[in-house]
């Protein structure tokens, strides 16, 4: 891999993704076949959280693990550095750069990736930067999707619910950008519509797209046509004091029998996590609710992601 940080999807071309992909598929070989991954064994990954977060937290703290790497967990460093006491964010990076190979930035404002990365003295990954991106996730979910439909150009994909604020959205928007094929539609209430300059960017680069608001009518057919529903929720807070405009958009975007019903029997539904009452509990026993299968799938490209920054070779 030709990069050194992993900061946001926008610095990778279709052989870069390609790249990492083929490093998942290595991994998931080698861990069916049982053979040794100790590849990064010596190796100290470095979580510096300035957000909680159970998921990105423990994947790469398991990735880097199963390496034979180690990991060393700086949860919220502002309630205890030098930050407090006029230090920088800056400052911050260089110390555990200073320590550790290789650090998981999840910070709550847009932008700290790509800064990071300009002065850390180790690669820095983005395990989300606010509302801007999280390419790892993305990334993850791309993996899921080639390993689905066997391949990824050509595919159709619906994102559904809160798309103003989803930094998965915007990352795996980005990626499917660079392939062929693609058509996207976007799924949402009025209120939490995709962005204009995410629309502008699939203008630019000429990948077709169609915006469904408010309409159960059109979220069904959208449903029967797409080869991959990926949902997100729908927060109550973005709705301020609209609690009927809140009540409404929930029930219209929800995974019903009925939409179940409508899907084709290869459409596959993809979730980030965490859900709410837009996908019930009782649609986990579809066999096109592939989510849970998203872990495992996360676990083999962190673990090559990880191999291709510290620039670990496996046999």
């Amino acid at each position: 891999m030709t990069h050194r940080h992993v900061i946001e999807a926008q610095q990778f071309n279709k052989k870069g993704l390609q790249q990492i992909l083929e490093a998942a598929d290595h991994i998931k070989e080698r861990t069916e076949r049982r053979l040794p991954l100790d590849v990064l064994s010596g190796k100290i990954l470095g979580n510096l959280l300035y957000v909680s977060s159970m998921r990105t937290s423990l994947s790469f703290d398991v990735a880097m693990k199963r390496l034979g790497g180690s990991v060393s967990n700086i949860e919220f460093p502002e309630t205890f550095s030098s930050e407090l006491a006029g230090g920088s964010f800056e400052d911050t990076v260089r110390v555990v750069g200073s320590l550790v190979d290789v650090i998981v930035l999840r910070h709550y404002r847009s932008g700290s990736a790509k800064r990071a990365a300009e002065v850390s003295p180790v690669p820095v990954i983005n395990g989300g930067d606010g509302p801007a991106q999280h390419p790892t996730q993305a990334l993850i979910d791309l993996y899921c999707i080639e390993k689905l439909k066997g391949g990824i150009d050509g595919v159709s994909i619906a994102f559904v619910g809160d798309l103003m604020n989803s930094r998965t959205i915007r990352s795996l928007t980005y990626f499917l950008a660079k392939y062929s094929g693609i058509k996207i539609y976007f799924v949402s209430p009025g209120a939490l519509r995709m962005n204009d300059d995410m629309k502008d960017y699939l203008r630019e680069h000429r990948v077709p797209f169609k915006e469904s608001l408010d309409s159960a009518e059109e979220w069904r057919e959208i449903a029967s046509q797409a080869d991959i529903l990926y949902l997100t929720q729908i927060p109550r807070d973005r709705f301020d004091d609209r609690v009927s405009d809140y009540e409404r958009s929930k029930e219209i975007f929800r995974v019903t029998p009925g939409i179940l019903k409508a899907l084709k029997k290869d459409t596959y539904l993809l979730h980030p996590f965490p859900r709410d009452y837009e996908l019930p509990p009782e649609v986990d026993s579809d066999p096109r609710a592939v989510y849970f299968d998203m872990i495992q799938y996360g676990q083999f490209l962190r673990m090559g992601l990880l191999c291709l920054v510290l620039r670990a070779q496996l046999a």
